[in-house]
């Protein structure tokens, strides 16, 4: 069984704080962190495809799928290096034109000490917010290896804002046995023609 823990976050904006905040929980283990607002629908939890991988090649890595252009300023998004899912760089919400790629991250990592380590040293940046992934960029400018990981037979699904928690809410329920068929019954009765 889990043994569950809260913490008060102290500190400034930036989803960079709550590792700091935690960070004495973990004692110099790697660690996974997770976004309460994004949730991955897949066959194997992405969790778990992370943690296989990990144990496969010990990199740190983050979640990413690729997004639509004109919506990559909402996101963290990453360059990769050539042919390979190694992260070259990182760029929190980037505008549509300085962009590096289309592929977002999003709230599923394995992070350790390293990243705990440059984080407390890490000067606030965009919006005056401590970003995650401007240890990131630090950590990987400093040599080390990040490696960006799609999901396996899934997708991510944000729920940061009322349209797409509606979207995610309809996969899920549309995927219940025992009210899925109902519910395609009354979409397609109530809204299409």
């Amino acid at each position: 069984m889990a043994n569950f823990i809260y913490v008060r976050q102290k500190g400034p904006y930036g989803n960079g704080t709550p590792v700091l905040s935690a960070a004495s929980l973990v004692e110099n283990e790697p660690f996974i962190y997770v976004w309460g607002d994004d949730l991955v629908k897949s066959r194997v939890p992405f969790a778990k495809q992370m943690v296989k991988d990990y144990q496969r090649h010990g990199n740190l890595m983050i979640g990413v799928q690729k997004v639509p252009r004109d919506v990559v300023d909402r996101y963290g998004i990453v360059k990769l290096r050539n042919g390979t899912m190694e992260i070259e760089d990182i760029v929190e919400k980037p505008s549509v034109k300085k962009a590096p790629s289309q592929l977002a991250d999003f709230g599923r990592m394995i992070l350790n000490q390293d990243i705990v380590d440059i984080l407390k040293e890490t000067p606030l940046g965009k919006s005056n917010e401590l970003w995650i992934v401007d240890a990131i960029r630090t950590y990987v400018r400093g040599g080390g290896t990040f490696l960006a990981k799609e999901i396996e037979d899934g997708e991510w699904l944000t729920t940061g804002d009322p349209l797409n928690y509606l979207k995610a809410i309809l996969k899920y329920a549309l995927d219940r046995k025992d009210i899925g068929e109902e519910l395609e019954d009354f979409i397609k009765k109530t809204f299409v023609c």
